[in-house]
């Protein structure tokens, strides 16, 4: 026990001649780390600042969606979630982690990765991305995910749906 406090009286002699913005200051029996009395105002402000909301679902679907097939436009993202993308990807845009990258040829803004999407990640490049063979969904999720991924592929190249229901191996629609 009596080189833990002795370890600790030179962290905090340490501290105090490095002038760090935190102090270890014996407190109700034991040790803890504080900001330092100067510091105590930016620390303030710091705290003080609203943090920023962890992604939705929606957002993290379209935000993965983007990350693996950018660029990507937003009716492309709403035809592989099934339902829309404008408040996803609108919030996604306006908090800096995705940013345009051009329009499609049918003129849809198209979307990619920001470098706040990196740095918030964690890499270095996009490369660094998880492999998707490593996901490993329910197979009744899975013929869901084919079944969407296959027709907003098929939409990207131009297929049309009656070729897209034959290709997955269902009747074409004849009433759509």
């Amino acid at each position: 026990m009596h080189e833990v406090v002795t370890a600790l009286q030179g962290l905090r002699e340490h501290y105090e001649y490095e002038r760090r913005g935190f102090v270890v200051r014996e407190l109700a029996g034991g040790y803890t780390l504080t900001s330092h009395p100067e510091a105590e105002p930016a620390a303030r402000r710091l705290l003080a600042k609203p943090r920023t909301p962890p992604l939705t679902a929606a957002q993290a679907e379209t935000l993965a969606i983007v990350a693996y097939l950018q660029p990507v436009s937003r009716p492309e993202i709403a035809r592989i979630r099934g339902v829309s993308a404008e408040s996803a990807a609108a919030t996604l845009l306006e908090r800096g982690i995705i940013e345009e990258a051009g329009r499609s040829q049918f003129g849809a803004v198209l979307y990619r990765t920001a470098e706040l999407f990196l740095k918030l990640f964690g890499l270095s490049e996009l490369g660094q991305l998880p492999d998707i063979e490593g996901f490993d969904p329910s197979p009744e999720f899975e013929q869901e995910l084919r079944d969407r991924l296959l027709r907003a592929g098929e939409a990207r190249s131009g297929v049309s749906d009656a070729g897209a229901a034959v290709a997955v191996g269902r009747p074409a629609d004849d009433d759509a």
